[in-house]
């Protein structure tokens, strides 16, 4: 990776390449454009590295791109039906970018601003800061916006996320890494084994908004509560694997009365790679890549269809909307705090 090729000045701000690296040669590089993380370099069973992170070579890649590789999203992830809401009685129009919907934060979400950064020494510390003014795509409140990246010496990478508002707004922050535990850019990942601790998920309607169900997942190709290969049912004939052309859904997560608490992880039989994935989030997405079209990405490799997965910690779609979902209003008295943690190992 080439550190020039993220120096550029954007709206006044410049844009850099960070890097996190700890005792065992994990290395984590991360760009304040768009607090996205570029690379993540972790050893396979027999101590060979890769790179298990989709990305680009460049920032100019970084902004044509639109598939949100590695990106903070925000100010609201994921979708919001008819982009629009409604706060305290008023109703709020945001950009509809995703068909019928409103998707990652609108036209410009939180994946396209310069963030402003500050590392800790001798910590493996980047701390992102962004304030996101009132009114910016429409969305309510000037929110103070902090994203802690983290790499301990136990190869776990924890994202902190807080927020303050001046005004009764919504919120819902997430990261959308794209990873492929066999190395970016090499192979399918439906072979990767995949477990989530959940019960139940989400249902979509046709326009990929949930239906307000909470649906168990049991005898349904949404159940992951053992490792199983992503690739055993993504292809069998279910309406909701349809809808999403694959796994594109939100899973409700165990109430664990706000504590970080193991809710996925992802195992590579050939390399060993093992991903486990903690949070305090009330839902994670899972999107195995079924739009991903051949995206050229670092080194020239083409990133296809169903090539990575994403496991992103978040509220659930359309929370706005639908009341019976965990609530995304922050309220000026209030901080918002969540955390997800990636940790790495072999299996």
């Amino acid at each position: 990776m080439t550190k020039n090729n993220f120096n550029k000045t954007l709206e006044g701000k410049q844009t850099k390449l960070y890097t996190l690296t700890n005792k065992n040669g994990v290395k984590v590089e991360i760009t304040n454009y768009g607090a996205t993380i570029v690379s993540i370099h972790v050893p396979d069973k027999n101590g060979k590295f890769k790179d298990i992170a989709l990305g680009y070579d460049s920032i100019d890649e970084y902004i044509s791109g639109n598939v949100f590789l590695g990106a903070t999203v925000g100010r609201f992830a994921n979708r919001i039906a008819n982009g629009k809401f409604n706060i305290n009685g008023k109703t709020y129009h945001v950009a509809v970018n995703n068909g019928k919907n409103h998707l990652h934060g609108g036209l410009k979400g939180f994946n396209t601003v310069v963030w402003d950064a500050s590392s800790i020494e001798g910590k493996q510390t980047l701390e992102l800061e962004y304030i996101s003014k009132d009114g910016e795509e429409n969305y309510p409140g000037n929110l103070s916006t902090k994203i802690i990246y983290r790499l301990t010496e136990e190869n776990e990478l924890q994202i902190s996320y807080q927020a303050t508002t001046d005004k009764t707004t919504i919120v819902n922050l997430t990261h959308h890494s794209y990873f492929n535990l066999a190395g970016e850019g090499n192979t399918s990942i439906l072979d990767h084994e995949l477990m989530i601790d959940s019960d139940q998920f989400t249902p979509l309607n046709n326009n990929q908004i949930p239906t307000g169900e909470y649906r168990e997942t049991t005898n349904t190709p949404f159940d992951f509560k053992k490792l199983t290969p992503i690739g055993k049912r993504i292809d069998i004939d279910n309406e909701q694997l349809k809808i999403g052309s694959g796994y594109d859904h939100n899973w409700i997560l165990k109430n664990n009365k706000n504590k970080v608490a193991l809710v996925a992880a992802v195992h590579e039989p050939i390399s060993g790679r093992y991903l486990e994935v903690f949070t305090n989030q009330p839902g994670i997405q899972c999107y195995t890549s079924n739009f991903l079209n051949d995206i050229i990405g670092k080194s020239g490799k083409t990133y296809h269809n169903r090539s990575a997965f994403c496991l992103e910690t978040q509220h659930f779609p359309d929370s706005p909307n639908q009341s019976n979902f965990p609530s995304t209003i922050l309220e000026p008295n209030e901080n918002y705090a969540y955390t997800c943690i990636y940790k790495f190992s072999v299996k």
